[in-house]
């Protein structure tokens, strides 16, 4: 019997998780948390062998969540599971300890090829995160192509809300960060990406991922 977490807040993509997981696992418990805070209590009272985890899960609080949850289980293997484009945040995840990561966009095949992978104790990467990663390890040093490698992980989640049209104190709010935190994060996001508007912010992220989808 596997005993398996879903983190998910929104029920239609819980359901087809659990359909996915049902189908391709033969004995299976499925838990299912609809924000972080619940997500720590299933895993401090269950002993779970996988736990699919949405990255923009209220309550969470970025690559923070997985230590989190291996305090409390050491050994857990944890898939990343997110909506949030693909080319941006992988790397940030495994280097904090994930095991995969899969995008919601991702077809079921690869969703599945990702929870067999990580339940067997492996690892899952697409084929897009794949290159990344052979380029950050093989990296001469240099400056990145694309300046959006160069964000940190907690520089890429201001910037999302910057792009949500959220207000400083409702992002420091969101992260959990003092108002003057943003504030710096977003002249570190501007100066990295050479703008200074949130408008040359959207446009010059969306030409970017352009770049980087191509």
């Amino acid at each position: 019997m596997k005993h398996i977490l879903i983190v998910e807040d929104h029920a239609i993509v819980r359901l087809a998780s659990r359909s996915v997981l049902e189908e391709l696992v033969t004995t299976v418990n499925i838990y299912e948390a609809a924000d972080f805070k619940e997500a720590i209590y299933v895993a401090s009272e269950h002993e779970l062998d996988l736990v699919l985890l949405d990255i923009d899960i209220p309550g969470g609080e970025g690559t923070q969540m997985i230590g989190k949850i291996r305090n409390l289980q050491p050994k857990v293997p944890i898939l990343m599971f997110s909506g949030i484009d693909e080319t941006l945040y992988p790397l940030h995840y495994l280097k904090a300890g994930a095991n995969g990561f899969v995008s919601k966009n991702a077809s079921i095949e690869d969703l599945k090829r990702a929870i067999l992978s990580v339940l067997a104790g492996g690892r899952y990467l697409s084929q897009r995160v794949q290159h990344q990663l052979f380029k950050s390890t093989f990296d001469d040093g240099s400056k990145p192509t694309n300046p959006l490698e160069s964000l940190s992980q907690r520089e890429l989640e201001v910037m999302d809300l910057l792009l949500e049209g959220r207000w400083t104190k409702e992002i420091a709010t969101a992260l959990n960060i003092t108002g003057s935190s943003v504030s710096t994060y977003k002249f570190r996001i501007f100066e990295k990406l050479e703008v200074t508007t949130i408008i040359e912010l959207y446009q010059k992220v969306e030409f970017l991922k352009s770049l980087s989808g191509s």
